[in-house]
């Protein structure tokens, strides 16, 4: 099976996947470092030289060829945002939506100089973008798993989902 984590930048994506990956034995797979390898450069890099629609076009592709691997898959925070990525995820695994809270995601994500939008962004306008990305998650997600609790048991409440332990 194929479990793509979805949500805002910070919802905890990598840290649950990581916890999910190990109790269902599968590659843990984040597709910002997988686009880094296959780009040779990073991802602020990208958004420099090439800009955010080259860079959404290159996730939307890692998206597709990722749909073949049996793993936990964590998706930029952008990735499930393009509708036909979201729709070929859900065809090809299950599309599991973080639901965590901005508050939460922002005071993970503040400091971070990875993360260009978060960079250029004051944290009203990352609050503005969070809720308009919401409703979008909701919609694209198959699974949408509330938040407010650890990494730990977040994976727990997604095999729960899942009905996968």
């Amino acid at each position: 099976m194929t479990i793509f984590l979805c949500g805002f930048m910070g919802c905890g994506k990598t840290t649950v996947g990581e916890t999910l990956a190990q109790k269902l034995g599968l590659p843990l797979i984040d597709t910002d470092a997988y686009i880094v390898e296959q780009e040779g450069k990073s991802i602020p890099e990208i958004f420099d030289q090439d800009g955010e629609p080259y860079f959404r076009q290159v996730e939307a592709q890692a998206i597709r060829t990722l749909c073949r691997e049996k793993a936990v898959i964590s998706c930029g925070g952008g990735a499930m945002l393009n509708p036909e990525s979201a729709a070929y995820a859900r065809e090809n695994g299950a599309v599991v939506l973080l639901d965590e809270s901005f508050q939460t995601c922002y005071n993970r994500i503040k400091d971070d100089t990875n993360r260009p939008i978060v960079q250029r962004s004051t944290k009203e306008e990352l609050k503005a973008l969070f809720e308009k990305r919401a409703s979008v998650y909701r919609a694209h997600a198959s699974h949408v798993i509330p938040g407010g609790v650890s990494p730990r048991q977040m994976a727990e409440r997604i095999l729960k989902e899942l009905q996968l332990g």
